[in-house]
């Protein structure tokens, strides 16, 4: 194997390790987030980004960018957030053709509600996978980063 192949093979062990790490956070907090919060970790992650905003809105161009959802896909994910009242569209005044998306009071007390099981839930799977020899360096390394 020449130096390129070995720095594909390390790149690629690296995708291999980041997408499992996910894939066991991911299903972690899907249970937890469903189970205690009654949200999917999508909903969660829609919820947080208008959080985020700390009082505005975001378009639905953005919503898709902050859930990696295809247009569409995002469309139906706010209409069923709207259809639980967890969220409203607005016109945009400016812009006619622009819909802005907001968080309800009812999404915002949802939120608040599964924002410590996410937390905790995403702690503990953390901890946890600093224990796999295969997953120590990622985890660490998730954890070492600063929270905002």
């Amino acid at each position: 194997m020449g130096i390129a192949d070995d720095a594909v093979e390390i790149r690629s062990r690296g995708w291999r390790t980041l997408a499992a790490l996910h894939g066991i956070i991911e299903a972690a907090l899907e249970k937890d987030l469903t189970a205690h919060a009654g949200l999917s970790v999508v909903e969660f992650t829609l919820l947080d980004a208008l959080n985020r905003q700390d009082g505005w809105h975001m378009r639905m161009a953005q919503l898709a960018r902050a859930t990696a959802l295809s247009p569409s896909a995002t469309t139906r994910l706010v209409t069923r957030l709207e259809d639980r009242h967890l969220l409203s569209r607005v016109l945009c005044a400016d812009d006619r053709r622009g819909i802005y998306t907001e968080l309800t009071e009812a999404g915002q007390e949802l939120y608040l509600r599964a924002k410590p099981i996410h937390d905790e839930t995403l702690e503990r799977v953390l901890n946890d996978a600093e224990k796999l020899p295969e997953l120590a360096p990622l985890a660490r390394t998730l954890h070492q980063l600063p929270v905002s």
